[in-house]
């Protein structure tokens, strides 16, 4: 069995979630297996069982459960260059890992790379229209020219944030800090992509729908589009980019985009 030394999965485990052991079993099944652990602020059971189950080490974190501060305490916890924070609800394909060490293996100078994805709504893996308008937003990253110019890198998320964030691997060796920097509590993965953007380092896409984004009533997505938190930081990520007659355009069809949590 081929095994990657260079990347972990480190995956953010919050409470008791019926998805989390899908989304553990889908990274230990991969092709090419890498490490793989389990981080968590709210220690319980569940998760200490999970764990032992699958024989994975288990990192806790001390005090209040913050996204921010859970992220980039998995990211710390991996020992390796690359790291994907796998989020508890959602799932990877068996080839995940396969594709990016053969992407990252080609392109060592790539600050973070992302793949597609699909979402999954009632169990079901669709491609609804919201999918297909972010794919189409992501075709510049597909030049490996473009990738590597500051830009283009910018340049196509303008247009609101067409990363699926779980999908996302980090390269923590040309970053060299916190991971995750952002004021924001929704938008902070735009947010991080956006910096990124901005600095050295390729944005490496790999087109194939290798994440998979589980939607459901207890997401975190939904609680921040009821209580209005989601509208207010698109808001002040657009403005990064546009002025604000241009931005009042962009949210009237952006927010189109929630209807996928709200139906």
């Amino acid at each position: 069995m081929k095994y990657n030394t260079n990347h972990t999965f480190a995956v953010c485990a919050y409470k008791e979630t019926e998805f989390l052991e899908k989304c553990v079993k889908s990274l230990v099944n991969q092709t090419v297996k890498s490490n793989i652990i389990i981080c968590t602020s709210t220690p319980c059971d569940f998760i200490e069982n999970m764990a032992d189950k699958y024989e994975l080490p288990l990192y806790v974190r001390e005090g209040k459960s913050d996204i921010q501060d859970d992220w980039n305490f998995a990211c710390d916890c991996a020992d390796t260059d690359w790291v994907t924070v796998a989020h508890q609800d959602d799932f990877y394909h068996p080839e995940y890992e396969t594709e990016l060490v053969k992407n990252i293996n080609q392109y060592p100078d790539a600050i973070m790379a992302f793949t597609d994805y699909r979402p999954v709504k009632q169990g079901k893996i669709t491609k609804d229209i919201n999918c297909k308008v972010r794919h189409l937003f992501r075709t510049p990253m597909k030049s490996s020219f473009l990738a590597n110019i500051k830009f283009f890198k910018k340049y196509f998320l303008s247009f609101g944030n067409c990363i699926c964030c779980p999908a996302v691997a980090y390269n923590k060796s040309l970053i060299n800090g916190p991971i995750f920097t952002s004021n924001l509590k929704f938008a902070l993965d735009w947010d991080t992509f956006l910096k990124y953007a901005q600095k050295n380092g390729r944005f490496l896409y790999i087109d194939k729908p290798l994440t998979f984004y589980r939607i459901h009533n207890e997401a975190t997505t939904k609680e921040f589009i009821v209580d209005n938190k989601r509208v207010a930081e698109d808001i002040e990520m657009f403005v990064k980019f546009w002025p604000q007659w241009v931005t009042k355009i962009l949210m009237k069809y952006y927010v189109k985009a929630y209807e996928t949590y709200t139906e």
